[in-house]
């Protein structure tokens, strides 16, 4: 659709012009058409961080997860705890690198240690790292270590995963020693980007919710997360945007939910952002984090909804009309740049499904295939 076409679809949703103006601004797409032309021949090579990573994944093997990123990750060695942003022992470590101790016994205790995972996933923009917590109450301490500096900040209940970018390795920059201190140094030299996963229900939605047996839907609640986040990671190394939007999430829970169950289900995604069957929004739904800056008005948000509706219920007739095979890293990247170049509008239309499978085709000319990889489902 052009940009025309797309403010002609808010026009004819929205109850008034400023509601229209400000729905159109919203969904205007974070991906330049520069990075479609462009193209990527996928899957991409690892980033430099991965190598650091393989060496915890091997350390993990002998001593354990926990042991590992303690050794590896500054920020754990510390406890969770109001004030310890403003340590100067703290502030030395994760500024400076300057830590005495013993890293196995510092720092964060975890309550199931036994059950934390690190493992390397593949995906088409490259290999990414990706550390699960068995436990809820260590995903969380994972979370207040890595973002928030520490600080016993509250993390929602429906969150279950982030991406931890630009985060400064000090074993990295150890190894370069006094080329760190160059002014032209290439941040991918030191700093990481990896997934931190919880284990428990998607969304916090209830197994009954979903109609899945518990230990299934735990099983299926990882592959989503781990999917969703990894479609996050697409977009921003080939498509170079990732932006926390209502399109954003729609791309990657399909992704995820497609690996996870084969298929594509609307009512989950609508479940997972809050969107009830009756046409109530909950007040804790994911959807209220989407709403935008400056946050959308009430009656803009409520036609908001009701166009992520529409775009569920056209993706589900997508899947289930034309996608006949699971899909491969390539062809998840292909897909999610066909769901990029609709947009959300063109996904609420009724001709979505034909614009979809027209975009995936045409997908293959921007993301082209180095080499054939493994199933992702």
């Amino acid at each position: 659709m052009t940009g025309d076409e797309r403010a002609e679809f808010w026009r004819a949703c929205a109850r008034s012009e400023e509601d229209a103006a400000a729905l159109t601004a919203y969904a205007r797409s974070g991906f330049e058409e520069a990075a479609f032309a462009r193209g990527a021949d996928c899957p991409l090579p690892d980033e430099p961080f991965v190598a650091a990573w393989e060496r915890y994944i091997e350390v993990a093997r002998v001593v354990g997860a926990a042991r590992s990123l303690k050794r590896a990750l500054m920020q754990l060695r510390f406890p969770i705890a109001e004030g310890t942003s403003a340590d100067p022992a703290y502030l030395a470590a994760v500024r400076r690198g300057a830590w005495r101790g013993d890293p196995d016994t510092a720092g964060i205790r975890f309550s199931r240690p036994d059950d934390l995972r690190i493992f390397m996933h593949a995906t088409a923009a490259g290999r990414v790292p990706v550390v699960v917590a068995g436990a809820r109450e260590d995903f969380v301490a994972l979370v207040q270590a890595l973002t928030c500096r520490n600080e016993p900040r509250p993390v929602p209940d429906a969150m279950g995963a982030c991406i931890v970018a630009g985060y400064n390795n000090w074993e990295r920059i150890a190894a370069l020693g006094p080329m760190f201190a160059g002014a032209t140094l290439d941040k991918s030299q030191y700093q990481d980007r990896f997934i931190v996963l919880s284990s428990g229900p998607y969304s916090g939605v209830p197994a009954a919710d979903v109609g899945v047996a518990a230990d299934e839907w735990l099983r299926q609640s990882v592959t989503i997360r781990l999917e969703h986040e990894c479609a996050h990671y697409v977009t921003r190394q080939v498509l170079d945007a990732m932006r926390n939007s209502m399109l954003d999430e729609v791309i990657a829970d399909y992704i995820g939910i497609v690996a996870a169950a084969g298929r594509y289900h609307a009512a989950w995604f609508l479940r997972f952002v809050g969107l009830d069957a009756d046409g109530a929004c909950r007040a804790d739904g994911r959807i209220h984090t989407y709403r935008g800056t400056p946050p959308l008005p009430d009656t803009a948000f409520a036609v908001l909804q009701d166009v992520v509706r529409q775009a569920a219920a056209q993706l589900e007739a997508f899947d289930r009309t034309y996608r006949r095979s699971t899909l491969t890293p390539i062809e998840t990247a292909r897909t999610i740049v066909a769901l990029a170049k609709v947009g959300l509008e063109g996904l609420a239309s009724n001709a979505a499904p034909d614009r979809l499978r027209a975009a995936v085709a045409d997908a293959a000319r921007i993301i082209r295939a180095r080499a054939p990889l493994p199933s992702i489902a």
